[in-house]
């Protein structure tokens, strides 16, 4: 089956979509994994081969290594590719290598283009939100950055609606870039930006890029109901600290997706991921893999989608918590 295509949020630009996430690249994060150059090599060749033209990486990502192996990986056949990077994150001990600043970001995108071993990026994000620098001063290095050719697309990634809608608006207000998409924590058991983040996408134009369509692995399949908690898991490590919800609720939604997933001789972890394929405002969904067991798996999510009664069977399994306002308003809304 054919990888298919969507544009990049209001760009003109197609990206496949699954995008590959390369957080496991390099040596230095044991816990989320290490992924050495030949291994590295082979992951995104078989990316490439399977029709993926969106890759995604940060800077932060094993202090750098992983930018520095993607680039490595595709090698001559960069320009075939969407490439994505972030910047925010501390890279060293010097006191202003990090944060949004100007300082930062103009140092920071140089870094990258350096250790991608390319002349421009694709799609440079913010990797979250910094406190301490005007916003401002944030969008005119992302637009110098985009008016310099270093960067072709900006975006955001783990902004809270209020925070995006600001940097959108006074993007218009000046007439600078603007971000075209979004990249959030979302998947089956963690919905939270159904409430604020995706109406104002869908609104915006925004492409919604989930990271973490797997909850740190909880919906690849390998927890189970009665059953231990397997070891040596991405779960198992510091992404426990970040990735939190109801257990107990999740592996009802484990029990409904292995339901799903027999019905097309599919897998628990392909069925998590056409349940966020099947909703209309996500672009593309970032995938991760230790392996080649695991990164084929994934693949084969395409070869199969969710029917619309299986959406909303899996939907109602564990909804989104109702929050104010929008209960209100729809609750208004509805008796118009």
């Amino acid at each position: 089956m054919n990888m298919p295509m969507q544009r990049l949020g209001n760009s003109g630009v197609e990206v496949s979509r699954l995008c590959f996430g390369t957080m496991t690249f390099g040596t230095q994060w044991e816990q989320i994994g290490i992924t050495t150059q030949p291994e590295a090599d082979a992951l995104v060749g078989r990316c490439l081969d399977a029709g993926i033209n969106f890759f995604d990486t940060a800077d932060v990502y094993s202090g750098g290594e992983s930018e520095s192996a993607l680039g490595k990986a595709l090698g001559k056949r960069r320009q075939e590719v969407i490439l994505a990077t972030k910047v925010r994150s501390r890279m060293s001990d010097a006191p202003n290598d990090v944060g949004l600043t100007r300082h930062h970001i103009l140092n920071g995108v140089d870094a990258s283009l350096r250790r991608l071993g390319t002349d421009f990026i694709d799609l440079y994000q913010v990797h979250c939100w910094d406190t301490a620098t005007p916003l401002e001063e944030t969008l005119r290095a992302l637009d110098d950055c985009v008016r310099w050719g270093k960067v072709r697309y900006i975006g955001a990634s783990n902004y809270a609606a209020w925070q995006l809608m600001k940097a959108l608006a006074l993007s218009d207000r000046h007439g600078i870039e603007r971000f075209i998409t979004l990249q959030p924590l979302y998947n089956l058991v963690m919905r939270d930006i159904e409430a604020e983040l995706v109406p104002l996408c869908e609104d915006q134009k925004l492409g919604i890029l989930p990271w973490s369509p797997l909850a740190g692995g909880f919906l690849s399949g390998k927890y189970r109901r009665g059953a231990k908690a397997p070891a040596g898991t991405r779960r198992s490590g510091v992404e426990s600290q970040f990735l939190q919800f109801d257990e107990a609720r999740g592996l009802d939604v484990v029990d409904a997706l292995d339901a799903v997933a027999k019905a097309h001789d599919g897998t628990v972890a392909q069925a998590a991921i056409n349940w966020l394929l099947a909703k209309p405002y996500v672009t593309s969904v970032i995938l991760g893999a230790r392996n080649m067991a695991q990164l084929e798996d994934n693949l084969a999510a395409i070869r199969w989608s969710l029917t619309a009664e299986e959406a909303a069977r899996l939907d109602a399994v564990m909804p989104p918590p109702r929050t104010y306002p929008q209960w209100f308003i729809s609750m208004i809304n509805t008796r118009r």
